[in-house]
């Protein structure tokens, strides 16, 4: 348990968790509870989520925001975090509350911006509605990729070149709110990352021409890390089991992470999986860039500079 899961108890009320799909609101539940937090949580239509069936919750369409908002002021919650992967809503207009209605010319034009933007504007609404939003890491510190090799299989030259190729690629579609990987082999882009995810890049290095692979020897690196400025209160890139295996079937030799600034979900499992397949995972050092401005760090949260969740 970090120190800032530590210092969010009781003393704030509980945490509005709205949740997403995958393990990271769980993961934020859990960490909440050994911190002696309660939590609210708000299970948006789409999401499956079983562990919230134990919790105090709400399962609403995005149209009811009016009920969302609603139930975390009678939970008594300030503090309000997103986590977990979530698709944008197909929004109904006929079924909004009159919440949604008052805040749609506002909410309904975020949908059609980059994730960063989208996510910003949404913690602006929230914020606006008397909520603070807080990261998922200020509960989940432990999850924060460290920095150095995590595997017994380690990056060469070949590979921190090409991670350090990737790096750039990211921070270049970043910049424009694009994504938050890439997958280069041997100097050569063979994939980045869009809002169809880390999962659907992936899938896409794995049909392409195998490149020349010296003595069957695996080639590429899958880089992830955060956008420039990115507001980190919300959707920091993660990988899991599900990313190593993914990274494997597309014949890569590992995964490098920026250090602080993205998360490994369940590490346990994700490092035993990589070490299975003779993959490395790396926490690679950040870069200095500028920090977004409207963008607190969490409490005890690494200082560099940025997700969906893997």
């Amino acid at each position: 348990m970090g120190a800032a899961a530590r210092g969010r108890g009781a003393a704030r009320g509980p945490l509005g968790l709205i949740a997403g799909n995958g393990a990271l609101p769980r993961l934020v539940a859990e960490g909440c509870a050994q911190a002696g937090r309660d939590v609210f949580v708000i299970r948006p239509a789409g999401v499956e989520a079983p562990w919230a069936d134990a919790l105090p919750h709400l399962d609403a369409p995005f149209e009811k925001l009016g009920s969302m908002l609603g139930a975390l002021r009678k939970a008594g919650c300030v503090e309000v975090c997103f986590a977990g992967a979530m698709t944008r809503p197909r929004l109904n207009p006929l079924r909004f509350d009159l919440t949604a209605a008052r805040l749609a010319a506002r909410a309904l034009p975020l949908l059609r911006k980059g994730d960063d933007e989208m996510l910003r504007g949404l913690a602006a609404l929230i914020e606006a509605e008397g909520f603070r939003l807080v990261p998922a890491h200020a509960f989940t510190e432990e999850l924060l990729a460290p920095e150095g090799v995590l595997t017994r299989a380690a990056p060469d030259a070949g590979d921190r070149a090409d991670a350090a190729r990737a790096a750039r690629i990211a921070r270049a579609l970043g910049a424009v709110d694009v994504g938050q990987g890439a997958v280069v082999a041997q100097g050569l882009c063979l994939g980045a990352e869009t809002i169809a995810g880390t999962d659907a890049m992936l899938a896409q290095v794995a049909a392409l021409p195998s490149p020349p692979r010296p003595e069957g020897r695996p080639l590429g690196v899958l880089f992830k890390g955060p956008k420039p400025g990115q507001d980190r209160r919300a959707d920091l890139p993660a990988i899991g089991p599900d990313t190593i295996r993914a990274a494997h079937a597309a014949g890569l030799r590992g995964v490098a992470l920026e250090a602080g600034g993205a998360l490994i979900l369940d590490r346990a499992a994700t490092v035993a999986e990589a070490d299975r397949l003779g993959l490395f995972i790396w926490g690679r050092a950040p870069e200095a860039a500028p920090q977004a401005e409207g963008a607190p760090q969490a409490e005890g949260a690494p200082h560099d500079d940025a997700a969906g969740q893997a």
